[in-house]
């Protein structure tokens, strides 16, 4: 339930960073999205009991990991928002759910876990669904369809590393590590880039406020979630966000993707529900 609300509240900001793609860069939105992403996540952290009752802490023994999931979350942020100014919000959500299956792969080296071959025959469905949908055959997306794809790559990475933190260690401080990290590296980017625009209406700092706080709060669910369970158990899980993703689009965008999406959603979906399948026979 708490990764399903985190795929949910993802699919949320998505939508927000696509409304907002047309009058702000893609650096100023990653800067907007985790400087307001530090609301939710100070404010867990000073509500845990448990942080309270260690000292309050803010040293981590794992602070390189933990700089270093940042690192990974500004490039992979950037990637999806810059392919949302591009794609339908499906399509590229489509894309992003490729994410369970390089959290699969990612488990082998960086959790030791073994990965039989029903896990990886769902892998290489997953990776046919998402080829079809790039449309190798001349009629691609663009070049930035590859930009999901390497978004997904991004957040499987963070999604694993989060299994390797001390248990004692709050998710939410993990989290503030993260979006600190994350925050001052999407700065960098826009003071050497593009500059900072400027936000003169009320309403896109609502809007701007709201994308931040919705997206921390995903990213908070989401640690936490991995942190539960195995992220390779916990990957099919992923797929519930592929409706609530075509909902947000059609109501809010007018789109309609089918020509884009079918039949290569079918067959990432199908990898998905195959690693399920196989994880009800094992645990039986």
């Amino acid at each position: 339930m708490i990764i399903i609300l985190a795929l949910v509240l993802y699919d949320v900001m998505s939508a927000i960073v696509k409304h907002l793609g047309s009058r702000y860069s893609t650096p100023e939105l990653t800067v907007f999205r985790n400087f307001f992403g530090l609301i939710p996540a100070l404010a867990i952290l000073f509500t845990s009991r448990g942080w309270a009752d260690a000292g309050r802490p803010v040293i981590l023994r794992q602070w390189p990991l933990a700089i270093a999931r940042g690192c990974l979350g500004v490039l992979a942020q950037m990637s999806l928002y810059l392919s949302l100014r591009y794609m339908d919000l499906a399509t590229a959500s489509t894309l992003i759910f490729a994410g369970p299956l390089f959290i699969a792969a990612l488990s082998v080296p960086v959790l030791r876990q073994r990965i039989g071959l029903w896990r990886w025959s769902a892998v290489a469905i997953g990776f046919l669904g998402v080829i079809l949908i790039l449309r190798p055959d001349g009629s691609d997306l663009g070049w930035y369809s590859v930009l999901p794809i390497l978004a997904a790559l991004g957040f499987a990475s963070t999604s694993v590393t989060a299994k390797l933190f001390d248990t004692a260690v709050p998710t939410a401080l993990i989290n503030l590590y993260y979006t600190s990290t994350a925050l001052i590296g999407a700065t960098i980017i826009v003071l050497a880039t593009v500059g900072f625009s400027g936000v003169t209406a009320l309403t896109d700092w609502l809007w701007l406020a709201g994308m931040g706080v919705v997206g921390g709060l995903a990213a908070y669910c989401m640690t936490t979630a991995n942190r539960m369970a195995d992220p390779s158990s916990l990957s099919p899980f992923h797929y519930f966000g592929i409706p609530s993703s075509f909902v947000l689009g059609w109501l809010f965008f007018a789109e309609a993707p089918f020509d884009d999406l079918i039949p290569g959603v079918f067959l990432i979906v199908g990898g998905g529900l195959l690693i399920i399948w196989r994880e009800r026979v094992y645990a039986d």
